[in-house]
């Protein structure tokens, strides 16, 4: 098969390798579209994953090709998500099923082979079949999408509250899109300049930049870039009282100003970190409610792809994140498929 390995930092090789084994209940799922994540470009061009070699990609969908056990041969043939986490099951988080917790995980995509491959192997407990209406590039959002509503979940929004969400990538998006679904009308997006207004508005979401918020403040606010510039303008637009909940991923050391921090004593604000989304296989979770909430179209993930890329130009899509040669929102792959029709 084809696949993307990273034999070392910025050395991605698309390359012909091995078929992965399918053990006792695991399973190959034949991928059909995979997202490239903000963390992905990080991974490939400056930190790397955790070993070399490794296939990189966590956001994706596709078919069930293959399972490890008779008794999952159901499977074969459906079209599914897939929780990228793989749990321990042993540790005190994973016995509460806060699996998204577990201090002992496996991540596909990071930690092991994942989905910038034409097959990929995965437990069969985090595949989540879906209805075939379900778009695979919509199918490949679902991890993004989950995470963004884990995190506005925490932020126990009540109707009327007044909401902001700092940050324009496609999980701060959706994270806004959230929010409008749990009854609150008042949804900012704060972004740093025009470039993504019309995507925003799109969605029916406001949209400002940082340097129109002079001011205002919010009820909730969701932090979703996780550079100091962007923690301390949330706890600048924080009102008192308010919930600021952190999601962006930093690239580096954190580090407040007094003033800053003096805001959040004075504010006496409610102050929460979040991380990943809950899932549990057929179970009730993050994951469950974003199937749902896809099916029913209350959440638009279809005008976020702003690109699309076959597999053989899956790094013109990298290459474009990390440069940011232009404006884009999800940069969407497009695995297996027969350019002949």
């Amino acid at each position: 098969m084809k696949a993307y390995v990273l034999h070392s930092i910025n050395d991605l090789r698309y390359e012909e390798v091995s078929v992965p084994a399918c053990p006792p209940n695991w399973s190959i799922v034949k991928v059909m579209a995979a997202g490239i994540c903000s963390s992905d470009i990080a991974r490939v061009y400056t930190k790397g994953t955790y070993h070399f070699p490794t296939i990189p990609g966590h956001e994706f969908s596709g078919v069930v090709e293959k399972v490890g056990s008779k008794e999952h041969e159901n499977l074969i043939g459906k079209k599914v998500g897939v929780f990228p986490l793989i749990p321990c099951r042993e540790c005190a988080q994973c016995q509460k099923k806060h699996y998204e917790m577990c201090s002992y995980y496996n991540y596909v995509g990071s930690r092991r082979d994942g989905g910038f491959a034409e097959y990929v192997a995965v437990p069969v407990w985090n595949l989540l079949p879906l209805d075939n209406s379900v778009p695979y590039t919509s199918a490949a959002m679902l991890e993004p999408l989950s995470v963004a509503l884990h995190a506005v979940k925490l932020g126990k929004i009540n109707s009327g509250d007044r909401v902001c969400v700092i940050g324009t990538g496609m999980i701060g998006i959706s994270a806004a899109q959230w929010a409008k679904k749990f009854s609150s009308s008042n949804v900012t997006i704060i972004g740093r300049n025009e470039n993504k207004r019309k995507i925003v508005e799109a969605c029916g979401i406001e949209y400002v930049t940082d340097k129109d918020v002079s001011g205002k403040n919010y009820d909730f606010v969701l932090e979703a870039v996780g550079t100091p510039s962007s923690i301390e303008l949330a706890i600048q637009v924080a009102a008192p009282g308010g919930k600021v909940v952190f999601m962006g991923n930093p690239s580096g050391d954190i580090l407040l100003k007094q003033d800053t921090y003096w805001k959040i004593l004075r504010k006496q604000l409610n102050v929460q970190g979040t991380w990943n989304s809950s899932y549990d296989g057929p179970e009730k979770s993050d994951w469950t409610e974003a199937v749902d909430a896809l099916g029913k179209g209350e959440i638009d993930v279809t005008s976020l792809v702003s690109h699309e890329f076959t597999q053989e130009h899956l790094v013109d899509g990298l290459s474009l994140m990390r440069d940011h040669k232009e404006p884009y929102c999800k940069v969407m792959t497009i695995w297996n498929v027969n350019p002949e029709g």
